[in-house]
């Protein structure tokens, strides 16, 4: 398609043709005239706009194009709290080809209109702001290599969106990689050295007897006695990670049995089955809460039978939630997107209620919750706290309970879930606003 400096060039040489007195075709003036309608949107539509609200057609994959366009050096803005939190950049033909490739609904748009995107966003009596996001975070998953009988929705969700990321283990995070991410998930994991707590239902479950095995080995390789060492020895490593500036993210029974593994430092909370000796009788005692990130004033749980690490989970065993599944949802809180503009980032979303999802950890009992940590979503019916954010050193941390958003009750042995029946899932965007949170950088307002 002929450029503007064309067009400009052919009126020109129809002006001149009259000016000489030779008459131009009227054929070749409508000529002209349909180059002109062509080129001119084209022409003008200098930025790329895709809309995160409902008119989106697949907003988990929209988030690998904002990654995609991170990776090719070109900055994105987040307009937050504008059509459900919508990203623009400047318009590129390689980035509007793959996002129509992949599905994602976008729009090309004039400067003109990118301009009063941002005025009215700027606009003090509206809660929107703009925040830029500069450079493809790199991402490390702690996740086991063997294969276990369950999956993580951490990692289906940058899968289908095409998020690229590297899975570390004990190994890796005890050989020192972790700096050289920017963003850290841990997998559904039990940092306590009690293998999730799966000893009374799937002890003799081949799956089971296998991870046992691999872990205790592995801790053996690397130079400790127990699991539960090494466990502690790698949650030293992830709290120097978020110390030196890290983002961290964690899911299901990461963030309790995490904090957990902190309070109990230097306690055996294990039982005989777990490490070869029994529990110390005073155990419940001798934790430290101030080394937890999110937690306090919590309650291990002692019996070996017992599917629960503590009483963090509001989910336990002794008192099942009091709600039908069809009734479960949490509330994200609203915030000031101009001078609370982080946990604006991570509750970006086509709607404010989410529904909710079981895990072995499903939800944080408020009470079991530090003050100094920010809630981001609650149940406040129930008492359930189900998203938590907070700030350790130069780094963050960010909590949400339960395992998939979109398999309530997610059982040991159920296959992944198939994220294209799920391509607008308000639950899994929590998940991809946190992906993208470490590329953002906010300049401070002026007074």
């Amino acid at each position: 398609m002929r450029s503007v400096d064309t067009i400009k060039k052919l009126f020109l040489s129809y002006h001149t043709a009259r000016f000489k007195g030779k008459m131009i075709k009227k054929q070749y003036a409508i000529f002209l005239l349909i180059l002109l309608c062509m080129v001119m949107p084209t022409a003008r539509a200098s930025y790329l706009l895709i809309p995160m609200d409902e008119t989106q057609r697949n907003h988990l994959k929209a988030y690998g194009i904002a990654y995609y366009a991170l990776e090719r050096d070109v900055e994105v803005t987040w307009l937050l709290n504008y059509r459900g939190g919508a990203f623009m950049m400047k318009y590129a033909d390689q980035i509007d080809r793959e996002a129509k490739l992949r599905g994602v609904s976008v729009e090309v748009i004039a400067d003109g209109q990118s301009t009063a995107i941002l005025s009215e966003i700027s606009d003090a009596s509206v809660n929107m702001d703009a925040v830029r996001l500069q450079k493809a975070p790199k991402i490390a998953v702690y996740s086991p290599k063997s294969k276990l009988p369950w999956d993580d929705a951490v990692t289906l969700v940058m899968t289908y969106a095409e998020i690229p990321y590297d899975v570390v283990y004990d190994e890796e995070v005890m050989a020192g990689v972790l700096p050289r991410y920017d963003w850290l998930h841990l997998h559904h994991e039990d940092f306590t050295g009690q293998y999730g707590k799966f000893w009374g239902n799937y002890r003799n479950a081949q799956w089971y007897i296998e991870d046992v095995r691999d872990q205790e080995e592995r801790a053996h390789k690397l130079g400790y006695s127990k699991v539960s060492q090494l466990k502690l020895a790698v949650c030293h490593k992830i709290r120097d990670f978020v110390l030196g500036g890290g983002f961290l993210f964690a899911m299901c029974s990461a963030p309790d049995s995490y904090d957990v593994a902190l309070a109990a430092e230097n306690v055996d909370i294990c039982d005989v089955m777990f490490d070869g000796d029994p529990m110390q009788p005073n155990a419940q005692a001798m934790l430290d809460y101030s080394k937890c990130f999110a937690f306090r004033d919590f309650r291990i749980s002692t019996n070996p039978t017992e599917y629960e690490i503590s009483t963090i989970d509001i989910d336990d065993r002794t008192r099942q939630r009091q709600i039908n599944e069809k009734n479960d949802f949490f509330t994200l809180f609203e915030f000031s997107a101009k001078w609370d503009w982080v946990p604006t980032m991570l509750t970006q979303n086509h709607t404010r209620i989410i529904h909710g999802f079981m895990g072995q950890t499903t939800a944080f009992r408020r009470e079991t919750v530090k003050s100094s940590a920010l809630i981001l979503a609650e149940n406040k019916e129930l008492g359930e706290v189900r998203y938590l954010h907070g700030e350790y050193g130069k780094g963050t941390w960010t909590f949400l309970g339960g395992h998939d958003p979109e398999d309530y009750r997610h059982f040991v042995g159920d296959p992944p879930t198939d994220l294209s029946l799920y391509p607008n899932s308000p639950g899994y965007r929590l998940i991809l606003n946190n992906i993208l949170f470490p590329a953002a950088k906010k300049e401070k307002h002026k007074t």
